[in-house]
Formats: structure tokens, C-alpha cells, sequence
């Protein structure tokens, strides 16, 4: 059985994906950018962009039935070089106690220029 999740985003009808799909005991989550999740705009500062994108994946996970504890695997896309050490508290402030397999790229860039951030997550609930 295979259930699709969607905000309603126009993106999602364009480009055909859902936000999150859940088959069976699984969820896959979308890529998520750090727009604001109310207002879409795009702050320009990195550290504001990953809490932003958290917000709308604990979102997804909670429609899909799911809860971020539930996390085995997540990749993080940053578009500056060399700020890991930045950053890895603030992945940790979420995955501390639940410690998922990770991959951490950084890549010369995103959908959009002014996009720095996007997270993508695996869950299993078994």
C-alpha cells in the first residue's frame, strides 16, 4: 500500500513529486529546502534555512504517521564549502539521541541560487 503526502505546493503538481511517500512500514521524505514554511520566502541565512527545513519535515513525518525519532537515514545538501563544523550541532539538536545513518555533500548548488540548504530523510517504523 502506497500513500502519497502533499502540502499542495504548486512545485509538487509541476514537477509530479510528493513531499513524502509512505509504503508500509517506510517514508521517504522529498528533498526540503529552508524556505519559511508559511510565508515560502527564502531567508538568506543558512542556520535560519535548516531550522526552517526542519520544521517542514517533522511536519511531512507527523502527516505520514511518523515522528522524527523514526529517522534512518538522512542526507544533507549545503552549498558552502567548509562550514560543517558550523553546522553539525544543528543536525545535532535533532539527531543526537537517534543518530540515523548520514551523508553530508557539499554541492555547487540547489533548485534555486538563494536556496544553501536541503535535507532528505528515510524513516522506518517497525
Amino acid at each position: 500500500m502506497r500513500r502519497n503526502i502533499s502540502f499542495g505546493g504548486a512545485l509538487e503538481e509541476i514537477a509530479g513529486y510528493s513531499r513524502a511517500v509512505v509504503v508500509g512500514p517506510w517514508c521517504f521524505l522529498a528533498g526540503t529546502t529552508g524556505s519559511d514554511p508559511e510565508t515560502k520566502e527564502i531567508p538568506g541565512d543558512i542556520e535560519i534555512q535548516i531550522a526552517n527545513a526542519f520544521k517542514t519535515v517533522k511536519r511531512a513525518l507527523d502527516e505520514a504517521g511518523f515522528d522524527l525519532a523514526d529517522t534512518v537515514r538522512v542526507t544533507y545538501y549545503v552549498t558552502e564549502a567548509g562550514i560543517h563544523d558550523r553546522l553539525a550541532p544543528l543536525f545535532g539538536k535533532h539527531f543526537r539521541e537517534i543518530r540515523p545513518a548520514a551523508t553530508y555533500l557539499e554541492v555547487a548548488g540547489l533548485a534555486y541560487p538563494e536556496l544553501k540548504f536541503e535535507i532528505e530523510i528515510t524513516a522506518f517504523k517497525g
